[in-house]
């Protein structure tokens, strides 16, 4: 029986698209996956039901928000809509019951409020769920920040310091995801997007009293022993901390639950670290719901102010006046770290696809890269040095956000010695590289491992060694070392928890000095030297890789990300020679992305 066709408003997407969309964000945020994740696809098959967004194909996609808009429509009810698309949200296996009613209640009032100001059609929400092959996303246009007339300076190749000359150490830390619900002897198996929590199994089997390898976050006092191993204050000159501080169970967190944690583990790094300096950035863990930061425009009850006036509080202690003054207002700051050295704080949600608030305008939100290049050029006018901390890595972000960073990093390269992210929970990089040639190396955006274990890792942290206070000092990353818990032993019988390093970088890598071209160079040899690549493909996940090694379409996605500091740049990738399209690339790395 054939169906008549009902006109979709091609000019706005419904409140009720607008409900069910979030919720599918959010499972992409926490994907479902095995306690032993495999690269690629086999990565996102998860034990028991398969709940997840990517059930949702790409004809199944344009018929459910299609109709979704067909039926708001036809039930203008923004309460019985909430509870069609709970039900659509079961029916695809998105989630389990329990979780798609929780997701649509907490996503529903800020999600309408934002779409309702977009102009987001049904088949751009299934390409950027799916794909550019399922739709065309081009709601975020191109825009354009503006730099300094002056000319850039004469680029002067990096120099190892002189014989004797000082260097600091700086301490590392990200993605702690303090879960104050993991229970010990747990499932850590369960079919939600986290797991390890609940009543103990019987028998053995259930999560180990340190972590566990699953889809766990971590318990306080792991964290707690993390701090309690690190060497007295002296040899660290600052810490460096990137965000995501609340556990994964974004389906059910309050803004109570995310001020918990906040305050919780500020003041655990506060008792801990002493008087050790410490330069915050902000996760897209610390909002609720999750990803949704919306630009300073947005104000009252749906602003962001209840999260930034906390962290203020939070971190008073550590930042001066004038960065609290930024941090209150969107969530970004600069600071000086020591004579010489500069640091800038990035809100990287501002650039991120999951902020459904960027739907309403997109164009440098906040103002944020703007303000960056006024920071940078006045530190080049000063003869400061700056090292530039954030979340989400520059090649995560949205296409337009992510190439104006890498142009200001280009016309920038003799003032920033350094960039610092985490968000993806493993142990990599992104290079830059000359916007002429795309072959001369200008910078290194370094990503550290996580301290969780999400997903099926190890604990870990890092520490940076860089050029020391002293006239002339270049404060470039001159080496650095990860450290992890072992779970495996710390979690046997009778054992205490050891920290241990697991490798310094110029020594497990051969590497002269850890300057961009060392790191560019490392990449075309990680495509000839097998044995080195799987090296790097252990210590990518902190020492606990999955059984699957890296071969073929894994190894040439993971050399590609490497290589790749802007977002959609397949000409990064030439230089490789990869077997594949840059799609297929694409595809296959966006689909192993955990946090």
């Amino acid at each position: 029986m054939a169906s008549r066709r009902v006109p979709v408003s091609p000019c706005r997407w419904s409140r009720l698209g607008a409900v069910l969309f979030p919720v599918v964000l959010t499972l992409l945020s926490v994907p479902s996956v095995p306690s032993e994740p495999p690269p690629g696809v086999a990565l996102l098959e998860a034990a028991g039901p398969r709940w997840g967004w990517r059930n949702l194909t790409c004809p199944g996609c344009r018929l459910l928000f299609g109709a979704l808009d067909i039926a708001l429509q036809l039930e203008p009810n923004v309460a019985r809509v909430g509870r069609v698309a709970a039900g659509l949200c079961r029916e695809l296996c998105l989630a389990r019951a329990e979780i798609c009613q929780q997701a649509v209640q907490l996503f529903q009032r800020d999600v309408v409020a934002a779409w309702a100001r977009s102009v987001l059609r049904p088949t751009e929400a299934c390409g950027l769920l799916l794909g550019p092959s399922c739709g065309r996303w081009d709601i975020l246009g191109s825009w354009n920040v503006s730099l300094p007339a002056a000319p850039k300076p004469p680029v002067r190749p990096p120099q190892p310091p002189p014989p004797g000359a000082p260097t600091a150490r700086v301490l590392f830390l990200t993605d702690v995801h303090w879960d104050r619900r993991y229970a010990a002897g747990s499932d850590p198996s369960c079919p939600d997007p986290l797991c390890c929590r609940g009543p103990a199994l019987p028998g053995a089997g259930g999560a180990g009293f340190w972590g566990e390898y699953g889809k766990c976050d971590l318990p306080l006092r792991t964290i707690e022993s993390l701090l309690d191993a690190l060497p007295p204050t002296g040899p660290f000159a600052a810490a460096y901390w990137t965000g995501d501080i609340p556990a994964h169970d974004v389906w059910q967190q309050r803004r109570e639950d995310q001020l918990l944690a906040l305050r919780t583990v500020s003041a655990l790094l506060r008792r801990r670290l002493g008087a050790m300096p410490v330069f915050p950035a902000v996760g897209n863990h610390e909002a609720t719901p999750v990803n949704a930061f919306p630009p300073p425009y947005v104000r009252g009850n749906q602003s962001a102010a209840w999260l930034y006036d906390a962290m203020a509080e939070a971190w008073q202690d550590w930042l001066p006046p004038d960065a609290l003054k930024t941090l209150r207002a969107a969530g970004f700051y600069t600071a000086q770290v020591w004579p010489g050295l500069r640091l800038v704080s990035l809100n990287m949600n501002f650039c991120s696809q999951g902020n459904f608030w960027l739907l309403i305008n997109s164009t440098d939100p906040a103002g944020q890269l703007q303000w960056l290049v006024g920071v940078l050029e006045a530190a080049e006018r000063d003869g400061e040095k700056v090292h530039i901390i954030g979340h989400i890595p520059p090649a995560h972000c949205l296409r337009s956000w992510s190439w104006n960073y890498y142009r200001i990093v280009n016309r920038f390269e003799g003032t920033i010695a350094a960039q610092f992210f985490g968000h993806t929970h493993v142990d990599e990089f992104e290079m830059f590289y000359d916007e002429e040639t795309l072959t001369r190396p200008v910078s290194v955006a370094f990503v550290a491992p996580s301290v969780t274990t999400y997903i099926s890792l190890n604990p870990g942290y890092r520490v940076y060694e860089v050029d020391g206070s002293y006239p002339g000092s270049s404060h470039a990353v001159l080496d650095h070392e990860t450290f992890i818990l072992n779970l495996t032993e710390a979690n046997a019988p009778g054992a205490e928890p050891r920290w241990q390093r697991l490798y310094g970088a110029r020594e497990a890598y051969g590497m002269a000095s850890a300057f961009p071209s060392d790191w560019d160079l490392l990449i075309r040899r990680f495509q000839d030297d097998e044995r080195l690549f799987q090296r790097f493909w252990y210590h990518f996940h902190k020492g606990h890789p999955p059984r699957e090694p890296c071969l073929d379409a894994c190894k040439a996605a993971l050399l590609c990300a490497l290589r790749t500091g802007r977002s959609a740049d397949p000409n990064l990738c030439r230089p490789l020679r990869p077997t594949r399209p840059f799609r297929q690339i694409q595809e296959f790395w966006r689909q192993r992305r955990l946090c």
